[in-house]
């Protein structure tokens, strides 16, 4: 499959962020790209850096007409996208979501973010409820594609439930700041696919916004571990050819998740 990847920077302009991913949906579109999604809180600056401030107006519903322009490109394209945006629930909760949008323009599911942070610049507790459901896989012509949200990869067991469930890729949109441990972060990603042998694509944002620079480095690893695409800093379309049929594959080759016995796990 064709996979792309949105690495945008943000700005406070909610029809600004929403205008450059529709311009990064037509260039998807014309390379040829099956599957795009963007980085966490793809609409808005990255307001969970502040402790408990009033972020109201960065909400949407499923209802909000950039949401609907993404259902209609989807359909345009013939392509799945996956946005993620800051979600007003009809369970009245807030949450950080990732829509799954097929090519045919419909979300057919919906990722809520399960383990939230709060710690210094990521006072995610302040505005994001936990999910009330988990974890998501879904089904496509190219395989199993689940995804993670951000602060979600760091829990072990979030990448393995969605390789029990047949997942063949998983995505994460993230907001990875310049300041963090990057580089464990990438053998983070390493690692998790050696376990579980699935293939893992992170899409991060770029730019500076407030107190912090996001650091981009958004990249692709193959269910061998091998790094397939990892970008810099700069804001860019990243398109990357992945052969979803590895995943097959590598678990034949090394079987650990048949191997499990979790009769004696606490």
């Amino acid at each position: 499959m064709r996979l792309a990847m949105a690495q945008m920077a943000m700005t406070d302009n909610i029809d600004e962020n929403a205008d450059r991913a529709l311009a990064y949906y037509d260039q998807a579109g014309e390379a040829g790209a099956d599957l795009l999604f963007f980085p966490e809180i793809q609409f808005s600056p990255f307001f969970p850096q502040y402790e408990n401030r009033d972020a109201s107006r960065y909400l949407m519903d499923l209802t909000d007409r950039h949401v609907a322009a993404l259902q209609n490109k989807a359909l345009q394209h013939g392509m799945y996208v996956s946005p993620n945006l800051y979600l007003k629930a009809q369970d009245g909760h807030n949450y950080d979501a990732s829509l799954w949008i097929n090519e045919q323009g419909h979300i057919s599911g919906i990722s809520t973010m399960v383990h939230i942070l709060q710690a210094e610049r990521f006072y995610e507790c302040d505005y994001y409820a936990p999910s009330q459901d988990g974890f998501h896989v879904f089904e496509t012509p190219f395989g199993k594609i689940g995804i993670v949200i951000c602060f979600d990869r760091h829990m072990p067991e979030s990448i393995r439930t969605c390789a029990l469930r047949g997942a063949d890729l998983v995505i994460i949109p993230t907001a990875n700041i310049s300041a963090e441990p990057l580089e464990m972060f990438l053998w983070e990603i390493r690692v998790q696919v050696m376990q579980n042998q699935v293939a893992i694509a992170m899409c991060n944002r770029v730019g500076k916004e407030g107190d912090v620079a996001f650091a981009g480095q958004s990249v692709v690893v193959d269910p061998y571990g091998n790094v397939v695409s990892e970008t810099d800093d700069h804001e860019q379309l990243i398109i990357t050819d992945i052969d979803l049929t590895q995943t097959a594959a590598a678990r034949k080759q090394r079987p650990f998740l048949k191997l499990r016995r979790p009769e004696w796990y606490a």
